[in-house]
């Protein structure tokens, strides 16, 4: 019984909670407010009194079950194992089910089910974005909102590429002597907003003789849909994307966004449970689906020689679906320490939420603000000039973090500097 379907799936979670508290000590969203609903606790007695029929959904409900990240951290602590994230996705699509989706969510899924008609209006959206954004002085990246909508005034965007990153790259990137050919799935953010991560992507694997395949027809990987409880959004967009990768006859799939990863790894074989054709093609991607890091180190390996000396002082946010989610935190670490010339200085709390959290910023922007206070806070100590991460979405919460505290740092993923070290060793 898939999570998505019915909240009886996770009533053994339910019973496996000891009400021991000890998701307090990690949640980032109870460490602000201090409310007993903000923590995984509080959110099972909810969970477990809406299953036994004492209290209905309501939008006040779903309200206080949004207020999650799905960092994992509780799973991580709980000294039953029990999987929190499996427990707020259960409800939240029950949410969906009984109260149906908010009026402005229903409008942006189904935007992002329709590729073409989204991907027109993110090209069009990038030519008038000045509009209304005001880009930030003396910085090329970032811009905030020129008029407050309530998503956060201070927050720092991405600016909304030119070019995005499919539309500067064939659909077959070739190399001499191939050792094998992966697809690349660019995710939303590294297409819209991050090209030059999607690049550096290239530009390493081109540099490791790996053929690329970027599929055309692939869409978003549904996961702001099934994070919202929108089940049936969320699999119309795997299923468009299993076809597209289908069809492209490689011997992997990479991602270099956590929340990417995830999806393909976890949450489409889930989404496909009672349909055998889509779950079986869901499986075997799942089983050959690697993030970068997890690929240069443990598959390929990267090649260590060519690197030329990158003078960088870097310290490493580990990205919540990725570190927790995916169990991968040492791969990006031996990638930076690998790199001539880096000076890698470890954070104290490396595995805190940053608080970005897809659409949970826009929905709480002043929380999310709090909870990457305490993250910048971190990284000011490590007096670094350089703050790594391997998530597009925890690359945006941290630029805006950093340029609002006045910081003069570069925040990159760890291939974009990999790519740079390649290229330094060209010269």
């Amino acid at each position: 019984m898939s999570v998505y379907t019915s909240l009886d799936s996770v009533k053994d979670e339910l019973l496996k909670c000891l009400k021991c508290g000890n998701c307090q000590a990690v949640c980032p969203i109870y460490k602000e407010m201090r409310h007993e609903v903000a923590v995984a606790r509080g959110k099972i007695v909810l969970v477990e009194t809406l299953l036994n029929g004492e209290i209905e959904m309501t939008d006040r409900l779903a309200d206080k079950l949004s207020l999650c990240t799905t960092c994992m951290a509780c799973n991580q602590i709980c000294p039953n194992g029990i999987r929190f994230d499996k427990v707020i996705l259960a409800a939240r699509a029950e949410g969906v089910r009984k109260k149906g989706l908010h009026p402005i969510k229903k409008i942006a899924f189904k935007a992002l089910k329709l590729q073409r008609l989204f991907d027109l209006g993110m090209k069009t959206g990038s030519k008038f974005q000045g509009l209304a954004m005001k880009r930030v002085k003396g910085q090329d990246y970032g811009a905030r909102m020129r008029i407050d909508l309530g998503i956060g005034k201070e927050k720092v965007f991405p600016n909304l590429a030119s070019k995005p990153f499919r539309s500067q790259f064939p659909s077959e990137v070739k190399v001499p002597n191939p050792k094998m050919k992966v697809a690349f799935f660019s995710g939303c953010m590294i297409n819209y907003f991050y090209p030059d991560m999607g690049k550096s992507v290239v530009d390493v694997l081109t540099e490791n003789d790996i053929e690329i395949a970027i599929p055309a027809d692939q869409a978003c990987c549904g996961i702001p849909a099934s994070v919202n409880g929108d089940v049936d959004s969320a699999k119309e967009q795997a299923k468009r994307n299993l076809r597209a990768f289908e069809e492209s006859g490689a011997d992997a799939l990479l991602i270099a966004c956590s929340s990417c990863g995830s999806a393909w790894k976890h949450s489409f074989s889930e989404l496909m449970e009672g349909d055998a054709y889509y779950k079986e093609l869901a499986d075997k991607w799942a089983a050959k689906t690697y993030d970068i890091n997890e690929f240069l180190v443990n598959v390929v390996p990267f090649k260590r020689d060519g690197l030329g000396e990158v003078k960088r002082t870097v310290t490493y946010h580990d990205p919540c679906h990725l570190n927790r989610g995916q169990n991968i935190n040492k791969e990006p670490r031996e990638i930076l320490k690998a790199i001539p010339g880096v000076q890698f200085i470890e954070m104290k709390e490396p595995g805190r939420c940053c608080g970005m959290a897809g659409s949970f910023s826009l929905v709480h922007p002043e929380l999310s603000g709090k909870i990457s206070d305490k993250k910048i806070a971190d990284i000011a100590t490590t007096s670094t000039n350089t703050v790594a991460t391997a998530c597009p979405a925890c690359r945006l919460q941290l630029a805006s973090g950093v340029i609002n505290a006045g910081m003069n740092k570069d925040v990159l993923h760890t291939v974009q500097i990999l790519a740079e070290s390649y290229a330094k060793g060209k010269q």
